[in-house]
């Protein structure tokens, strides 16, 4: 199968390294140092699940030079959305599939808007991953799962054929009949943990055994699923014993990818989670307090990484 990863890092890196050790015929899009270590020495994956291994696949910035693939594994950031799905059409071929595995909730309709409906399949990844220097990916601790599937209910022919070369690859991998579902139910649970993990910038640890910061973090998720409802999502029954289980579960000296970009003033995910929260509640007519409030804290500090990052030459 000939498959593109659009954005190598931690989430593109371990599951497309894998399939490209399993055999298939796989395209790192990366850029700069990230791409030219690729490009000398292949791409490592340093993995608690899976070992260390170095993969030789051909990796490039253009996507103009790849050509229509099977499969686009569709792994950037969120706010690279704008730049980076136009770029996506030149792989996109009449029966080219579109895997989009990022965070948010509304990437496969955006995919869908601009590549076409045909195309795409949606999906979550469960994974604790980073770039640790140029060429070299990492995957930490022992989750590192991904559920995918249809926009709409029901499994496909083509779920399964995609199924069939993940497991192949070892991917933990579940193909779901509510992808959509699942997909929300990871939105609910992150957007809610890693808005109040950024605004704490404490480890989970800390956040979860304190009665007060427990509990704003279940108003979180309460006003996540309403929001979830209002949408008629197909989130199912027990959201919120979930969301507490995985809040429990997460490393004690964890924190959220959104805090540490915070921290370390990179750019930030935060339009795409809460941001994208405040907008659709108040589309709806939902209240969202809690999340309002995280949002008015977080948003100035996200205005001052994206200008930084903007006056860089």
């Amino acid at each position: 199968m000939r498959i593109a990863v659009m954005g190598t890092g931690g989430v593109g890196g371990f599951f497309g390294g894998l399939l490209a050790r399993s055999g298939e015929d796989v395209t790192f899009i990366a850029r700069g140092p990230h791409l030219e270590a690729i490009k000398s020495a292949g791409l490592t994956v340093a993995s608690d699940l899976a070992g260390e291994f170095t993969v030789r696949s051909h990796a490039t910035d253009d996507t103009g030079s790849v050509g229509p693939v099977n499969l686009v594994l569709y792994t950037v950031k969120m706010y690279h959305n704008g730049a980076a799905i136009p770029t996506v059409a030149p792989m996109v071929g009449p029966d080219t599939i579109v895997l989009t595995l990022q965070n948010g909730i509304d990437n496969g309709d955006k995919l869908a808007d601009a590549l076409g409906e045909d195309h795409v399949m949606i999906g979550v990844a469960m994974l604790q991953g980073r770039v640790r220097e140029p060429g070299v990916v990492e995957q930490l601790g022992q989750v590192g799962q991904v559920i995918f599937g249809e926009r709409g209910p029901g499994i496909t022919p083509r779920g399964e054929r995609l199924l069939d070369v993940f497991q192949r690859a070892g991917w933990n991998v579940e193909l779901s009949d509510n992808a959509l579902g699942a997909v929300w139910r990871k939105f609910i649970y992150l957007a809610g943990s890693a808005g109040v993990n950024a605004a704490t910038r404490v480890t989970y640890g800390e956040m979860r055994t304190i009665p007060e910061t427990r509990e704003l973090l279940r108003g979180t998720y309460e006003e996540l699923i309403g929001l979830a409802n209002a949408r008629a999502a197909p989130v199912g029954d027990g959201v919120l014993a979930w969301c507490m289980t995985a809040l429990d579960n997460y490393p004690e000296s964890g924190m959220a990818s959104l805090a540490k970009d915070f921290m370390s003033s990179s750019p930030v995910e935060l339009e795409g989670l809460t941001g994208t929260v405040v907008r659709m509640a108040e589309e709806l007519g939902v209240a969202t307090p809690i999340n309002n409030a995280i949002y008015a804290i977080l948003k100035p500090a996200a205005a001052r990484i994206k200008q930084a990052q903007t006056a860089q030459p």
